[in-house]
């Protein structure tokens, strides 16, 4: 194992110092968006008890993500990171402006809240994606992991004190000040980012444009199974943990009998919780596989659920709650983590993104579903049918093993620019590229066992089709042929194939008889002239 590769201990990103101001501007950030969402998802309670209205709340947060984060994270591949964060943090603080201004003129409603809090999502879609995509860029290969569950204790560290402090804001104070706090804490975000001198993007002839870039990331997340595996398991696991999410501020406030201060109590008492089992974390990750850790976290999150159903003392309910913070900290970090190894950098904002996607439909439909369950059921009836639907999806998909993303994704740069007789204008195509083998018919089985490895290879890095024929009259004449949509994007190709993906690409040539390496041909798609056309 080289150095490359060696875990991190917890906490090595910190010693870096634009990670580590980044680190605790984000902590500051977070912990001022939590007292933004205490007062949203209190107020609503006021302005009115239905559930219904308390879960769209919820959704309403995590809706835009769902419908945006992809388009987010073609952004975050194509623009600057740094200035684009920048932007959404200005709008953000409007957003907060808005709502303070709303509540100190007595003007706030259900949908003027929901609104505000819609357009934060859209906020939060933007910026989500790109917060996490710069991870790679502000630590070493072998820190990314520890990174990533750092950014959880600092989500967790702000969830831990800023619902706390928004709900004793919200009750000494009232709404406005408590949004006023909120509006500070992007200050703190901003200059951060203003301080932060990043490289800037390297513009050139094959850069992507939105279109093309939008239909990349696609592509890539279509054909590749190991993110496929992890989006699986984020789904179901969100889905079903929702419940309690969506229907806390009525647990709160109904079963338990709490107020604002209370409420933020609990989610303290989750953050709090999350902040412990962050810590523990990298103990945790080096004795047990991420798939136990899941399982783990499954079996806890049902367990709080059922023991809130129940209406526990006050008293008790943050000290259950504490064990949900662990465990939703541990299948966040473990589920992110598995995410953040298996993607190149050329496609990580889109891919992040994909996920985002995922885990905020979850929730979202989540929160839409069990807010309908608590109006015929009640809130106790739904908190149980969520912890048995998700103990049972996760002794179900237990036995489907997320990626370790070991693979080496650091580009190869070993194919060569393809040769042609004058130059090719960037946006002809679509284009064609046959490669032609010499394979012996006792080696054919093992040939086309790595071939099908590296069609994955091709489509995840911009193929949107791919064969492998056989020559009739001579059979050991095998071609493998793959469509790209244009000849930069063939180019975008070249420099996208990864190490790893080199490997396989060498396993393949390994068949090849003879001396002669394989013959590779580029055809470009031909147009007829437009005086030739019949009317």
């Amino acid at each position: 194992m080289t150095d490359a590769t060696v875990p991190s201990s917890g906490f090595a990103p910190l010693r870096q110092k634009v990670f580590a101001t980044l680190w605790i501007a984000t902590v500051i950030g977070n912990t001022g968006s939590f007292i933004r969402d205490v007062a949203s998802a209190w107020l609503v309670t006021d302005l009115s008890p239905a559930p219904a209205a308390v879960a769209t709340i919820q959704a309403a947060a995590t809706l835009p993500i769902f419908l945006l984060a992809i388009p987010a994270g073609v952004l975050s591949d194509i623009l600057d990171r740094r200035k684009f964060l920048i932007v959404i943090q200005l709008m953000l603080a409007c957003v907060s402006v808005c709502l303070l201004l709303l509540s100190a003129t007595g003007l706030q409603s259900v949908s003027s809240l929901i609104a505000l809090t819609f357009a934060g999502g859209i906020g939060a879609a933007l910026i989500a994606p790109t917060w996490q995509a710069i991870v790679p860029e502000l630590v070493e290969r072998k820190d990314v992991k520890s990174a990533v569950a750092l950014n959880s204790l600092g989500i967790n560290i702000a969830r831990s004190i800023g619902p706390a402090a928004g709900g004793l804001l919200l009750a000494w104070f009232g709404a406005a000040v408590t949004y006023g706090v909120d509006v500070i804490s992007y200050l703190f975000v901003i200059a951060a980012l203003l301080w932060w001198k990043r490289p800037p993007d390297i513009e050139d002839a094959l850069s992507e444009k939105f279109a093309g870039a939008f239909r990349a990331g696609l592509r890539y997340a279509r054909a590749s199974h190991e993110l496929h595996v992890v989006l699986l398991r984020a789904a179901v696991f969100f889905a079903f943990s929702s419940a309690v999410w969506a229907l806390l501020p009525l647990v709160a406030r109904n079963l338990l009998g709490g107020d604002a201060g209370y409420y933020g109590i609990l989610l303290g008492a989750v953050g709090a919780g999350a902040i412990a089992g962050a810590i523990v974390m990298p103990t945790l990750r080096a004795r047990v596989d991420p798939d136990s850790l899941i399982l783990g976290a499954v079996i806890v999150t049902a367990a709080v659920m059922t023991g809130l159903s129940f209406a526990p003392p006050q008293w008790l309910a943050p000290v259950v709650l504490l064990a949900l913070g662990a465990a939703w900290i541990t299948a966040l970090t473990t589920l992110n983590g598995a995410a953040q190894s298996i993607l190149p950098n050329w496609v990580r904002g889109r891919s992040l993104a994909v996920y985002l996607t995922v885990f905020n439909g979850a929730m979202t439909a989540g929160s839409l579903i069990w807010g309908v369950v608590a109006e015929a059921a009640g809130v106790p009836v739904t908190l149980l049918i969520g912890a048995a639907g998700l103990f049972a999806v996760g002794l179900l998909f237990h036995p489907l093993k997320l990626p370790r993303g070991e693979a080496d994704l650091v580009p190869s740069n070993h194919w060569p620019e393809p040769l042609t007789a004058e130059p090719v204008e960037n946006d002809r195509g679509p284009v064609m590229i046959l490669i032609e083998y010499r394979v012996a018919k006792a080696d054919r089985d093992g040939f086309l066992d790595a071939i099908h490895r590296l069609s994955q290879e091709r489509r995840r890095d911009g193929a949107y089709s791919w064969g492998v024929t056989e020559d009739a009259a001579d059979p050991e004449r095998i071609v493998e042929w793959f469509m790209v949509e244009s000849w930069a994007e063939h180019l975008r190709q070249h420099r996208r194939v990864s190490k790893a993906d080199a490997d396989v690409q060498q396993e393949v040539r390994r068949f090849q008889q003879g001396p002669e390496t394989p013959v590779v041909n580029h055809f470009l798609a031909l147009n007829r002239p437009r005086g030739n056309r019949r009317c």
